[in-house]
């Protein structure tokens, strides 16, 4: 009893001794004391021995000089060897942005204060007056029907609009004419203009994302702004970047499109520039562009820049009119009219003038793209799947009032509130995360992590909600018309989870890939370390990195055990909200996350890369904690109110249960059995015990988001609501809320039917009977003939002359004689 009293002791003391995370010296003399007591205590043998051991090893750990010479350096030496090698985007990748709220859960001890003492995101006086203004008055403008149906291009009066107004120079700053306006403000703005489709949301987003603007903003010359930003900010110059080619698409080191410098003739001139060849497809806006922004490899055999052969990725502008380049034609994708095309070059000959920041930017075009879509991919993509999910908000909680099947208004099914409730719930988590991540923007982060978590995970929560909504409005979304609001959305998403990097490779390799050096409070430095010669300097630091790297994971082991024991109630909790208690999960989740992340690059070392499911997994359980802090940020700025609770309960046991179940994938698939049982073990001592949300807070979903409540308002607050007839969301969305003002008097005739003072009939006979019976005034009934009136505007499809849904150049065709 002895023995085992004391190896619990032992256990327990490792325990406490790296949860406090206290220094090698004190553990040395804390295990020197607890040594003796057990030795007066009786305890003799192996025990005794190990306890011995442990004593004389941390000894020599504490000793500096002893360590760096005989451990550290064999360690780095070994370190430098088996270090995986990254490819020259890999490598760009991790460079690339800075590290905010990621770097907090990746050291398993988040600092909530810090999150939560972050400002608000807010807009300006002038940002919110062009809101009201000229976003709005372009919402009017905007038909979407006409437009993905018909035309397949904006009207001119739109675009003219467009450029008037200055939409497309919302990032350019205000001395070069453009409106300079704040992250926040541009995610408001896109979200907006995104409910009344992605075509005119995609033609102001590209150009105030990953397009020559921006670039030319931060790496530009002078000279290059001066003269392109006030053209851009008034459309004067349309710009789109081509990137993408048939060989290369995520890995750009592929990128098989060349330029050459070399001398030749520009505008009548000889001069020194580049002749270029490329091929590139998917260009969004390629079609009308009048300036390209183009990035190819740059090559120099003769010497003429500088005594480097090969450049690499560079980028450059090129006007629509260059001789060489063809450009004009279109790609069909799927969904809105989304403009988009190839463009060819062939012995293009451009200036070194053109390359974006000059000749000193020549091989520096990767960075440059990474640092910008770290940027933009927080913005464009969050803000459209917003638009998306607080689309399907508005439609499927409205439409579900109004259908009824059987009578029941059919969101009183529990089949139909399941999906309904995850409408809402993921679109409380989306419009969380895009916020409180462009706010980011504006402290000055770059959140390369965060913006490939929003990428990918705003994107497909997006699609979830298009699917639900789908399913919830059955035949009605499955009709095409101007009618229907659904259609367009799910069918353009695929083009949101596909574009700045696959939604595939984002979750696989970037994410987790990128996070676990990038973000990782040592790795990153390790890996520069291990491209530097072994020598004092080197190991020196090496031998301090490395063993903090070591109470590192060894603190994170006892947190997440002991939390995991004791369900994390004593940890302090940032504030005394409803929703408290998620943060010591949030605690505890990250530092078995920690725990599991350093274990599985330590075991797999230069494989990891290759174990893309692993990795996928991990990248899933960074996500769920990175969206579920957005949440709980996002509720405490709002001042916790108790309407919206039901959201945020739902959004954040989602987060927490998809965390569990990616974690338990990742340890089951684990590639050694054993350290996957001792994982396990220590990141859930007890068991599985995040349930998915319950039926209970799905009732209380949709009992709130199917009435006229304020949280409703709140999370359809970026949806274009007038009620016009280009806008079938906005007038489905007035019927609702008018159909709250006439439920007392539906409710006064279904009592009347029950009682049998009127037979039971349905629609406007129920209404002529409620009438005839003097169950309903006269006002009143003419007050729900107009209500049912609108109702069925709502309930009914389009259908269409079969002359209407054939397109032929060719007026004499037989399918054109059919149809006449």
């Amino acid at each position: 009893m002895l023995t085992i009293f004391f190896i619990l002791a032992v256990i327990a003391l490792e325990m406490v001794l790296a949860y406090l995370s206290v220094p090698v010296l004190t553990a040395a003399i804390a295990f020197a004391i607890f040594t003796l007591i057990a030795a007066i205590s009786g305890v003799s043998g192996w025990l005794l021995l190990v306890l011995i051991l442990a004593c004389a090893a941390l000894g020599v750990l504490s000793n500096h000089s002893i360590r760096k010479l005989h451990i550290s350096r064999p360690i780095f030496t070994w370190f430098k060897n088996v270090l995986p090698d990254l490819s020259e985007t890999e490598q760009e990748a991790i460079d690339a942005g800075t590290v905010w709220w990621d770097g907090d859960l990746f050291s398993g001890k988040p600092d909530w204060d810090k999150l939560l003492s972050n400002p608000l995101p807010t807009l300006t006086d002038e940002e919110q007056a062009f809101i009201d203004g000229p976003v709005q008055e372009l919402c009017r403008m905007v038909d979407r029907w006409d437009i993905n149906h018909n035309t397949s291009v904006i009207p001119k009066e739109i675009t003219d609009f467009i450029h008037k107004k200055g939409f497309l120079g919302m990032i350019i700053p205000k001395e070069y004419g453009g409106l300079d306006f704040s992250a926040v403000a541009q995610t408001e703005i896109l979200s907006l203009l995104g409910s009344t489709g992605g075509c005119v949301a995609y033609y102001i987003g590209v150009p105030n994302s990953l397009g020559p603007g921006e670039l030319l903003i931060k790496y530009g010359t002078q000279k290059q702004r001066d003269f392109y930003l006030p053209r851009l900010a008034k459309g004067q110059e349309l710009p789109c970047f081509a990137l993408t080619g048939p060989l290369a698409g995520s890995d750009a080191t592929a990128m098989p499109d060349t330029g050459v410098v070399c001398k030749g003739k520009y505008k009548g001139k000889d001069v020194l520039g580049i002749k270029i060849n490329f091929n590139k497809r998917y260009i969004t806006l390629a079609p009308i562009a009048s300036l390209v922004g183009l990035a190819f490899r740059l090559n120099d055999p003769d010497h003429l820049i500088g005594e480097t052969d090969e450049y690499g990725i560079t980028c450059a502008l090129i006007p629509r009119k260059t001789r060489g380049m063809t450009i004009g034609r279109r790609h069909l994708p799927i969904g809105d009219a989304f403009l988009n095309g190839p463009i060819l070059g062939k012995n293009v000959f451009i200036p070194l003038d053109n390359i974006i920041g000059g000749v000193e930017n020549a091989g520096k075009g990767w960075r440059m793209l990474v640092n910008c879509l770290s940027v933009g991919r927080c913005i464009t993509l969050p803000s459209g799947s917003n638009a998306c999910a607080q689309q399907m908000v508005l439609g499927t909680t409205a439409y579900a009032s109004l259908r009824k099947q059987f009578g029941i208004p059919i969101k009183k099914f529990e089949g139909v509130q399941k999906p309904l409730a995850r409408i809402c719930g993921n679109a409380y988590i989306i419009n969380a995360a895009r916020l409180h991540t462009a706010q980011s923007l504006e402290m000055g982060e770059k959140p390369s992590v965060p913006s490939a978590i929003l990428k990918y995970h705003c994107t497909e929560m997006a699609r979830q909600t298009t699917l639900d909504a789908m399913d919830i409005h059955g035949g009605k979304a499955i009709m095409r018309g101007d009618k229907n609001y659904v259609a367009d959305a799910y069918s353009s998403i695929p083009i949101a989870i596909t574009v700045e990097g696959a939604n595939i490779m984002t979750r696989n390799f970037m994410i987790f890939g990128q996070g676990a050096t990038r973000s990782h409070p040592y790795v990153l430095r390790e890996m520069e370390l291990a491209n530097m010669a072994v020598n004092d300097e080197t190991t020196e630091e090496f031998d301090e990195i490395f063993f903090k790297h070591v109470g590192f994971t060894l603190t994170n082991t006892a947190r997440a055990f002991v939390m995991g024991l004791t369900g994390s109630f004593f940890i302090t909790k940032p504030t005394a909200s409803s929703v408290s208690r998620y943060y010591q999960h949030l605690d505890r989740l990250s530092s078995a996350f920690a725990l599991v992340a350093d274990v599985t690059m330590l075991t797999l070392q230069s494989k990891l890369k290759f174990r893309e499911m692993l990795s996928a997994r991990l990248g899933d359980c960074l996500s769920s904690l990175y969206l579920a802090s957005m949440v709980l940020k996002h509720f405490e700025n709002r001042n916790c109110p108790t309407e919206e609770r039901p959201l945020v309960i739902w959004s954040l046991d989602h987060l927490l249960h998809e965390y569990q179940v990616a974690m338990l994938e990742a340890l089951q698939n684990y590639p050694n059995k054993l350290i996957a049982a001792v994982l396990k073990l220590l990141v859930f001592p007890m068991g599985a015990r995040f349930n998915a949300p319950s039926d209970r807070h799905v009732k209380d979903i949709v009992k709130l988001m199917t009435t006229g409540s304020s949280a409703r308002e709140e999370l359809t607050r970026c949806v274009f609501k007038d009620d016009i007839p280009t806008n079938p969301l906005g007038h489905t969305n007035a019927v609702f809320m008018d159909s709250l003002a006439v439920e007392d008097l539906y409710q006064r005739m279904r009592a009347a039917v029950k009682a049998g003072e009127i037979p039971k009939v349905r629609g406007l006979e129920l209404i002529k009977a409620a009438s005839k019976g003097g169950v309903l005034s006269k006002a009143e009934t003419t007050q729900l003939r107009k209500f049912d009136e609108k109702l069925m505007s709502v309930i009914n499809v389009d259908d269409f002359n079969p002359s209407e849904l054939i397109r032929v150049s060719d007026p004499g065709s037989k399918a054109n004689a059919a149809a006449t």
